[in-house]
């Protein structure tokens, strides 16, 4: 005899039991099913799957965890969605299609977990249960106690300690100097980004190596902190192009700091690049589409994303992998920059 099937469920969280319903079988068929046990018939392993994709139905990450000690999930951790971290999670939804991992993204800022540590602290709310390995962009701390295996993309401490992905800053910096110092600017300044960020330091580094290089003194008073915030880059922006002997070209240690440059330069009259050349970092999609569009280095954030995602999933196959991963920026020349006049 035919067994009727039921309707499919109302609104709310589709269930184990309205599956089981719906296909006419008992929850521990559909658990086999789903489960991918034997000591099913073909005919009806084929009907209750028909049903758990009509009714879209997902088995739970913790009941799957608590079965399998695995739930086929990469944690992506990050201080907030911004430009930085949004390009990266582009780069690793890319690298993770097709290896049976799902992403789940958490903001540690937006719980209001962005004193330092948050990241420690949201790993222990989702590790073992909710994820089987993280990905933490920007940590501000070593990863290396984790209880789950972790990566880092661009740590605060830079790579001591744990498996981690970053850009060769220093490098990228100084060919940023170095291209304005080709157009004749020797005045340059630069706006730095957070003094506690390896990042923000190794940048300022490149820049005083290109200077160096070049056989020009550091003059300290342009060299201010920017915080790697478009505001805060403004303001000092502002002090240093109202200098009596102001700088003909900035290098912002990154994109949001470099946006800023070019607003105060704006509200000051000064023509960019006619009379003033930027430079950013980072190359974040906003660079392309700014007023004038912005030269910056690239840092090349897909394949920082696809990067982490390699060395994470080979860490949690138990398969050896580098400490550290170093990618090469690129030099993006755009419309912000132009020879120093006469």
């Amino acid at each position: 005899m035919q067994t009727a099937v039921d309707p499919v469920p109302g609104p709310g969280r589709v269930t184990i039991a309205d599956v089981a319903r719906a296909a006419g079988v008992s929850i521990p068929t559909v658990s086999k099913v789903v489960n991918n046990r034997d000591g099913v018939a073909p005919a009806t392993m084929l009907r209750v799957q028909e049903v758990v994709e009509r009714l879209g139905y997902e088995t739970s990450l913790v009941a799957r965890s608590l079965r399998s000690s695995r739930t086929n999930v990469i944690g992506i951790l990050v201080t907030e969605f911004e430009p930085f971290s949004t390009e990266l999670l582009r780069g690793i939804s890319a690298a993770t299609t097709g290896t049976g991992y799902e992403l789940l993204a958490y903001a540690g800022l937006l719980t209001g977990s962005s004193r330092p540590g948050w990241e420690r602290r949201s790993l222990s709310r989702l590790s073992g249960t909710l994820i089987d390995g993280a990905i933490v962009v920007t940590p501000s701390e070593a990863m290396s106690a984790a209880s789950i295996p972790v990566v880092a993309i661009d740590p605060h401490t830079g790579p001591e300690g744990h498996a981690t992905v970053d850009t060769d800053n220093v490098a990228g910096a100084r060919d940023a100097v170095e291209h304005l110092l080709g157009l004749g600017h020797t005045r340059i300044a630069h706006v730095q980004g957070r003094g506690d960020l390896a990042s923000s330091q190794l940048r300022e580094t490149g820049y005083r190596d290109a200077l160096a290089a070049a056989g020009i003194a550091v003059d300290e008073r342009l060299v201010r902190a920017g915080d790697y915030q478009e505001e805060r880059s403004a303001a000092v922006a502002h002090d240093l192009l109202t200098l009596p002997d102001r700088p003909t070209a900035v290098f912002a240690a990154n994109d949001s700091s470099a946006i800023g440059v070019l607003h105060a330069a704006e509200a000051l009259g000064l023509r960019v690049p006619e009379d003033l050349s930027v430079v950013g970092f980072d190359d974040v999609p906003q660079a392309s589409t700014t007023t004038p569009p912005l030269t910056t280095v690239a840092q090349p954030l897909a394949d920082l994303g696809a990067s982490a995602v390699t060395m994470l999933l080979a860490m949690l196959r138990g398969e050896p992998t580098s400490d550290h991963v170093r990618l090469r920026s690129t030099l993006r020349v755009r419309s912000s920059t132009a020879p120093a006049r006469a």
